[in-house]
């Protein structure tokens, strides 16, 4: 596996419009070097090219879901009882956004 350099760092953080900070780049390097160094791990492993590649923790076909459990809920009354403010049905809240 070839070493990714700061030059070929500076280069995709310019096309991809992002500045670099040396600090970052040096950052982003060492990043690349552990995902390298775990790489390596990976492919030290014994009979690793023989197991089959997974798309998802568990096998989807057959997965099963639980079955749905009714459940009564509160009263409304109840929990529009604990708002401060309400508006017919509904909590009111104050505005976060102008």
């Amino acid at each position: 596996m070839t070493k990714i350099t700061k030059e070929e760092i500076d280069g995709l953080a310019e096309k991809l419009l992002i500045g670099l900070t040396p600090e970052e780049n040096k950052l982003v390097l060492s990043e690349f070097d552990i995902i390298e160094e775990d790489m390596n791990l990976i492919n030290e492993m014994p009979n690793i090219e023989n197991i089959e590649p997974m798309t998802h923790p568990f096998d989807l076909y057959t997965a099963t879901l639980r079955e749905d459990e009714y459940e009564d809920s509160d009263k409304l009354e109840d929990i529009l009882s604990n708002a401060d403010e309400t508006e017919n049905r509904e909590i009111k809240v104050p505005k976060v956004v102008e």
